[in-house]
């Protein structure tokens, strides 16, 4: 019998298969043997595409980096920029909240994240931003970003309306937001990066440092 035509194992089966392991366990649920487990191959299969998890998950992290839109600075108009930013990193990890401490913990040499962070860095400080700033303003997008994924506000609170009545009169509702997760974490960051970016554009009109 022939050889197949296409191959049982790749990196990107690979890599799917170990983000949804990532996904279902966490990041400590990761290892090159359950992965090899879950791929119905043996441990040295693996090391032939990925020689550590390590490399495993910088790989995962390239991919997921090189899905985020940058593309709203190209026009010049920064407050755009990074709005599209934002939304498009924050749909990306909170898509994959357990890569989040892994993703966070910064480019390193990944080159698509450097890519992205170019990106930024470069429209902003084209748009008039001294590059002071406009490294603040990159980290402070990212504190945005990645404390909105990790976790969601509305599922932190318990169900039991018990636990809140006569002792926590003003959170007579909170029992609720749970139910209502989904839209209430996303109206949240919608608030928060609106108020993130009128603060900005007050500073920008009135730091005298801006180009115009």
């Amino acid at each position: 019998m022939g050889r197949p035509k296409t191959p049982l194992l790749s990196p990107e089966v690979i890599r799917s298969t170990a983000l949804a392991l990532v996904d279902r366990d966490g990041l400590e649920g990761l290892s090159m043997r359950k992965l090899a487990q879950e791929l119905d191959v043996r441990a040295a299969s693996l090391y032939s595409h990925y020689r550590t998890k390590e490399e495993l998950l910088t790989d995962i992290a390239q991919e997921m980096a090189a899905g985020i839109d940058v593309s709203g600075f190209e026009a010049g108009d920064w407050r755009q920029g990074i709005r599209l930013w934002a939304r498009s990193y924050f749909a990306a990890l909170s898509a994959h909240p357990n890569m989040v401490p892994f993703i966070a913990s910064g480019p390193g040499r990944r080159d698509a994240a450097l890519r992205m962070a170019d990106a930024v860095h470069g429209g902003l400080v084209g748009a008039g931003w001294p590059a002071r700033l406009a490294t603040m303003i990159g980290a402070s997008t990212k504190y945005l970003v990645v404390g909105a994924a990790l976790h969601s506000f509305s599922r932190g609170f318990d169900a039991d309306i018990r636990v809140y009545r006569d002792r926590y009169p003003n959170l007579s509702q909170a029992h609720r937001l749970a139910e209502h997760a989904a839209e209430i974490d996303h109206d949240s960051f919608e608030l928060a990066l609106t108020a993130f970016l009128d603060g900005l554009s007050h500073l920008y009109e009135t730091s005298g440092e801006s180009a115009g």
